[in-house]
């Protein structure tokens, strides 16, 4: 019988081996890739972040002497006028965002079919999203000043310039004006992602919707909608985080005056004019903490909202199967 030759064991490689292949190259080149873009976030953000929290629990300045308090600072964030009071403007800034969203949507669902100088009006309505929030302030911050640029349009209107509210300064107005400059300036960026989002939409759905008889309304409301429902919910979630703090239109149009100044201006104010670097600190801690919370509940109000369209679709479907096997057997049994 003849002797059966076993064959040769792979030889196990060493560390420098297994580096010089093909094999170790490419993991040291991926953890190379890794590790600068980790490093720059930590350095960066986590750091800094880490540091801030420590600040929360001091009374401190920037320069001189810290003292333990404790959790004494997010007892004042609650209990100061100032401070989370200021959370209350936001509720301006959020109800701007819920017109900003339906405006860019209804837009975009227009502009997303043909139509003459679509591309010019695109262009036109982005354009503000691209101007620096600075020089969109002063531009506001004129276009409001009594008796110019605002003033004089209503004014050709038939309005007359002493049955005109002061803008900036009448409490009953001065925030919806404000807000109006946000929804102008971002609105644009809101409308481009819901036409990229429309776009990649299959135009056989539409084919068939307008062969079944479907208008355009039924169109959005059953092809559009539920196709786009990721982008809706990211627009949402920026624009909530964003209507919590907002600060540019506050700080450079009205300097926070007559009760226009938001969170960040009020925690711009503490930390950097009156010195309380500690205060300031827990200001942004809480701050991040509501929007973290508002994210999570905007995420789980969709995820209900899309669920419950889908279950719905569902059983419709269903129910005209059955009746459609009913009528099926009806006939086979006839």
């Amino acid at each position: 019988m003849a002797a059966m030759t076993k064959a040769p064991r792979a030889q196990k490689r060493t560390l420098g081996q297994w580096a010089k292949s093909r094999d170790g190259q490419k993991v040291f080149v991926m953890v190379a890739f890794m590790i600068v873009p980790l490093l720059l976030l930590f350095t960066f953000t986590y750091l800094p972040f880490a540091e801030m929290v420590g600040f929360s629990f001091y009374n401190m300045k920037y320069i001189g002497a810290r003292k333990f308090v404790g959790l004494r600072n997010y007892a004042r964030v609650f209990s100061r006028d100032d401070c989370f009071g200021a959370l209350k403007l936001s509720l301006y800034y959020m109800g701007g965002s819920i017109v900003q969203l339906a405006l860019s949507l209804y837009l975009a669902t227009i502009l997303s079919f043909k139509v003459k100088g679509g591309n010019i009006f695109k262009g036109f309505m982005f354009f503000p999203y691209l101007i620096n929030g600075i020089a969109m302030g002063f531009m506001f911050k004129f276009f409001y000043t009594r008796g110019f640029v605002f003033d004089t349009v209503l004014q050709w209107c038939g309005f007359e310039l002493e049955n005109l509210p002061y803008w900036l300064k009448d409490q009953r107005i001065n925030n919806v004006s404000l807000v109006a400059t946000s929804v102008w300036r971002y609105f644009g960026q809101n409308m481009v992602l819901f036409i990229g989002a429309i776009m990649s939409v299959d135009s056989e759905l539409y084919e068939a919707a307008m062969l079944d008889g479907a208008n355009r309304f039924q169109q959005f409301k059953y092809i559009i909608l539920p196709s786009i429902k990721t982008i809706i919910m990211l627009n949402v979630i920026l624009s909530i985080t964003g209507s919590l703090s907002a600060f540019e239109p506050s700080y450079v149009i009205s300097s926070g005056a007559n009760g226009t100044a938001t969170y960040f201006v009020v925690m711009h104010e503490i930390a950097h004019t009156q010195q309380k670097v500690g205060l300031a600190s827990a200001m942004a801690v809480v701050l991040l903490c509501i929007i973290f919370v508002a994210t999570i509940l905007q995420k789980l109000f969709f995820k209900y909202v899309f669920r419950s369209a889908e279950d719905e679709d569902f059983n419709a479907t269903a129910k005209r199967d059955k009746k459609l096997a009913r009528l099926a057997a009806r006939k086979a049994g006839k």
